[in-house]
């Protein structure tokens, strides 16, 4: 089976790394002629919404997918004409909105913050008699990694804020009183069926996630993957979905959701029976899913900027290196460590131990 991928970033090359073994070869349509993901298959180099490119991407392939959400929801609608993608267009209209994805959690059932669509300063300071501040003003689409947001503690930052994101369609989100962040990894397959791996905690600095460690029997896994099956049901979804939440007093909030496999669920290459990547493709490509039980105790820590060497990382025990290949630049990830020891003991001894060399970098 070969599997086009829209984009060539390190979620693409993840994929293939994890489809190769199943026999499956990979194309990956993305404008960068030095994509990370180009080593690993055929490299189209062009837009994301070029039909020249698009066309030529659904004849070679038998299925086509996405590593991130920026891409045009219209892009698949146009795909799905030649070729099946999963997810769905209706599944990426939704995720890539911060809007959409809060009416869909509303509609669901599924606890958010209070919220106000902002479309001018005008609408914005509406939106602050609405919701109050503290709050946080975000870009509807295309932010991530804490780019695209503000946050709005007092009327002083309120003033010009609209246009200090660019004057494009945001929403106020009202601050959410949290005591943890975590997320769970969800994949649907063709036939319906929803499998979830454990609850991860996660620790973000400075917006980007820094920190993922696997859960082991939380007591809101059930409630988390309740959350994500009406999510991934409604959508009629197929393949691997992200979704992040606010632990609160009594329960979980919904943050948000991304439509394709997760950054906080790198961990599950090393330390689940099946890793997230693998069972994407299970799923887009009609397999049966594989099994999301946790081997030992597992964190995933993400190299931001800099990528320290194989040599490095390796001296510390219990580590495995997962290098994207990619030009260091500030704010970037470049590659990320994954931990897993036999006691949560052990797994917070080499945590701090990776911890410790990032900060050296």
């Amino acid at each position: 089976m070969k599997v086009g991928v829209i984009g060539g970033g390190q979620l693409g090359r993840m994929l293939a790394l994890a489809g190769t073994p199943l026999g499956m070869q990979f194309s990956f349509l993305d404008p960068a002629a030095d994509a990370c993901a180009a080593a690993l298959g055929e490299h189209l180099l062009g837009d994301y919404d070029s039909q020249q490119h698009l066309k030529q991407l659904a004849q070679s392939v038998d299925v086509v997918t996405f590593e991130f959400e920026n891409v045009p929801a219209e892009t698949v609608a146009y795909l799905s004409q030649f070729v099946p993608v999963y997810p769905n267009a209706e599944s990426l209209r939704i995720a890539r909105d911060r809007l959409n994805e809060k009416m869909l959690f509303e509609k669901l059932g599924i606890p958010v913050t209070k919220f106000a669509d902002v479309l001018s300063q005008e609408g914005l300071e509406q939106g602050v008699a609405k919701v109050g501040l503290p709050a946080i003003l975000k870009t509807r689409t295309m932010g991530y990694d804490g780019k695209g947001q503000k946050v709005l503690r007092s009327t002083a930052d309120v003033q010009g804020a609209f246009s200090e994101l660019g004057n494009v369609p945001c929403l106020l989100e009202g601050f959410v009183d949290f005591s943890s962040e975590v997320s769970v990894i969800a994949v649907r397959a063709r036939d319906g069926e929803v499998r979830c791996y454990p609850l991860a905690h996660n620790t973000h600095h400075d917006g980007i996630l820094h920190l993922s460690i696997a859960s082991q029997a939380h007591p809101l896994q059930s409630l988390a993957e309740d959350y994500a099956s009406r999510v991934l049901n409604e959508l009629e979804y197929v393949g691997t979905l992200g979704f992040e939440f606010f632990v609160v007093d009594d329960g979980l909030m919904a943050n948000e959701i991304a439509p394709r496999v997760h950054n906080s669920g790198h961990w599950t290459t090393e330390g689940a029976q099946c890793s997230q990547f693998e069972n994407h493709l299970r799923a887009i490509a009609g397999l049966p899913l594989g099994s999301t039980a946790t081997l030992e105790h597992s964190a995933m820590l993400n190299c931001v900027g800099r990528m320290p060497t194989a040599q490095q990382i390796l001296q510390i025990a219990d580590t495995h290196v997962h290098d994207y290949n990619k030009a260091e630049k500030p704010g970037r990830k470049v590659g990320h460590i994954t931990v897993r020891c036999q006691s949560e003991e052990q797994l917070k001894q080499r945590v701090s131990q990776v911890e410790q060399l990032l900060q050296s970098l």
